[in-house]
């Protein structure tokens, strides 16, 4: 099924995994001492196309968690939070267009591979 998809399965997973980063940044705006952590997408893409290992679920995860990081915070803040609620946001709508346009492709893949098959 990996082959089929290509590249667009492993980024649909990776996708949902940095949007669960993004929403609980939101989530915490207003935890002192919270960090605001994001994933660098493409290094998260390459690791689990190129995995260390040969489980694809593991090279998935792990990529994710080599490609997180924290956000370096653009406005002070007195009980150490680095959560900018407008920043996250603004970057959480990008990451769920980004997340809607890759569910659209596979679902189109699905969907040709399905009308090939029943010929309708």
């Amino acid at each position: 099924m990996s082959d089929f998809l290509g590249i667009h399965g492993t980024a649909l997973a990776l996708r949902e995994q940095r949007l669960q980063l993004l929403s609980a940044n939101i989530a915490n705006a207003d935890t002192p001492g919270y960090k605001a952590v994001d994933l660098d997408f493409n290094s998260a893409l390459s690791a689990a196309l190129h995995p260390a290992s040969a489980a694809a679920g593991d090279a998935i995860t792990g990529a994710a968690e080599g490609a997180r990081y924290a956000r370096v915070s653009t406005q002070p803040s007195l009980d150490g939070n680095t959560v900018d609620g407008d920043r996250e946001n603004a970057v959480y709508a990008q990451a769920t267009l980004e997340y809607r346009a890759s569910m659209s492709f596979v679902e189109s893949k699905v969907r040709g591979m399905l009308t090939a098959i029943t010929g309708q």
